[in-house]
């Protein structure tokens, strides 16, 4: 697997001791699951056409990460919506 920059930081610092994990309280665990619920509920269904090397590749790249293609598909639009990657112009 590869990681970026700050994942390959965080890594080392983690194997080299300098920094220390900790298990997080019950509190803590169950805000978690309550920000992942929140995050994960869909409450829209969409149709939406794709060009069939489209569908195909994102089929592949799904498969590819183990989830299925409409999680990737929506992943891509949430990311896209929260700013955290640009549609090239042109």
């Amino acid at each position: 697997m590869k990681h970026n920059k700050e994942e390959k930081y965080i890594l080392d610092a983690i194997e080299s001791g300098k920094i220390k994990l900790s298990t997080p309280s019950k509190q803590e665990v169950e805000a978690i699951k309550t920000a992942a619920n929140n995050t994960f509920r869909k409450n829209k269904s969409i149709t939406i056409r794709l060009y069939d090397h489209d569908y195909i590749g994102i089929q592949k790249k799904a498969m590819e990460m183990g989830i299925p293609y409409q999680t990737l598909i929506s992943g891509i639009i949430h990311r896209y919506i929260e700013g955290d990657f640009k549609i090239k112009a042109g």
